[in-house]
């Protein structure tokens, strides 16, 4: 009886172990299938399989229903799909989990349908000081030289700054060639064509059109100037539009060069807006992996 007793006291610890182990691990295990699942998510996204990715965030969110990022990136993802149901339905949870999310992921929406139905425009538009004129960056030579689709992006920046006296020109990118900035060589060439240097503001860090429209955003701001006019090519525009929507600027016109203008003109189809979509997503910041 005692030798019985023994070891049922013996079996009950190792349960009692057993059970203490397997609770422990639990949630951990749990945490790191969503993780995978949410990087699962992002790379089927970068890598165009949208279905497998909204499939992976659907899995997430029946493990973890409170991840407010998988719930934004499904709302996001679904309207790119064209799936109004599963917008609104991530969209209800969202809101009521997170409402700063929630408002963020609709500027999302919007933004990118802004974007898809923004026209190339080589005209300049009529604006005050408090809208600033941003124009992109495009690689430059490797001798530091411009290469010539930023020359025309600088000669509609040049067109909309002399038809816009008063407002504040950005020239944004960094990717330095030769030792020289993208940004730095489009004020070389703003101010050898007449632009008075102090009327021009060099953001030259950005190595991507994500980056050029959150720090140009900042920047914006800090020079008094709550709008903008966004110049870069004509198949470049809507990417750029909706990044900055999305990051916080009010883009009142979209002006661009005439390389490639007409075949730019009709609004992109539903796979060409991919680009968009996914841009959106990182000028949202939401994480690309965890």
């Amino acid at each position: 009886m005692t030798i019985s007793r023994h070891w049922k006291q013996a079996a009950a610890a190792v349960l009692a172990a057993v059970a203490i182990t397997s609770a422990g691990a639990g949630p951990a295990t749990a945490e790191a299938d969503v993780t995978a699942l949410y990087n699962s998510a992002q790379q089927h996204f970068t890598n165009g399989d949208d279905a497998a990715g909204r499939a992976d965030l659907r899995a997430l969110i029946d493990a973890d229903p409170n991840d407010a990022e998988a719930l934004a990136l499904q709302a996001i993802w679904s309207h790119y799909a064209g799936d109004p149901a599963a917008v609104g339905a991530a969209m209800a949870r969202l809101g009521a989990l997170d409402a700063g999310m929630a408002a963020g992921t609709s500027n999302v929406l919007r933004a990118v349908t802004a974007a898809a139905a923004t026209l190339p425009n080589p005209l300049p538009a009529l604006i005050g000081p408090q809208t600033g004129i941003v124009v992109l960056g495009y690689g430059l030579l490797p001798d530091g030289a411009l290469r010539p689709e930023l020359e025309n992006r600088l000669t509609a920046a040049w067109l909309q700054a002399i038809a816009a006296p008063l407002s504040p020109v950005i020239v944004t990118g960094g990717n330095p060639r030769n030792g020289i900035s993208e940004a730095e060589a489009m004020r070389r060439w703003l101010v050898g064509r007449g632009l008075p240097n102090e009327r021009i503001h060099v953001e030259d860090r950005a190595g991507s059109t994500v980056q050029n429209a959150l720090f140009s955003s900042r920047l914006l701001r800090d020079v008094g100037a709550h709008s903008a006019v966004v110049v870069t090519s004509p198949n470049h525009i809507r990417r750029a539009v909706a990044d900055f929507l999305v990051a916080g600027t009010n883009v009142v016109g979209a002006m661009t060069s005439l390389e490639q203008l007409v075949s730019q003109l009709p609004p992109p189809a539903r796979a060409a807006q991919r680009g968009i979509y996914l841009d959106a997503t990182r000028t949202f910041q939401l994480a690309t992996a965890r």
